[in-house]
Order: C-alpha cells, then sequence, then structure tokens
C-alpha cells in the first residue's frame, strides 16, 4: 500500500501550495484520509492517484 501525506499529494498535483492543496483535499468527493496521525493525514496513494486522473485541477479551477 502507498500512503500519501499532504507534501506528496500537492507534489503529485504540480507542486501546488500548501493553502490550495488543503482546499483540495478538503473538497467534497476528494478521498478521505486513511488515518490521521499527530503528524497530520495520512491517504491511500491509490485512491488519491484515481482522483487525480479523473478530477486533476487545471488553472481555471482555482478558487
Amino acid at each position: 500500500m502507498e500512503l500519501l501525506g499532504l507534501d506528496e499529494i500537492r507534489d503529485l498535483l504540480g507542486g501546488i501550495s500548501k493553502q490550495r492543496a488543503t482546499i483540495i483535499v478538503g473538497r467534497k468527493g476528494f478521498p478521505g484520509p486513511f488515518v490521521t496521525l499527530k503528524m497530520g493525514r495520512v491517504w491511500d496513494g491509490k485512491a488519491v492517484r484515481a482522483w487525480i486522473a479523473t478530477n486533476r485541477p487545471g488553472p481555471a479551477d482555482e478558487d
């Protein structure tokens, strides 16, 4: 199993800011965290990669 933290998700999304990544992972439809540790949330990499493959935000999606 591949586990991802927010920094790894940021990298997968093209190096976006931590603030932008926090907004994206909080959106309805984004996979929920696998577990929340003291260091932060951890996601299942397979679920995150699948979400990115179908929902990757582009410049037009900026809030």
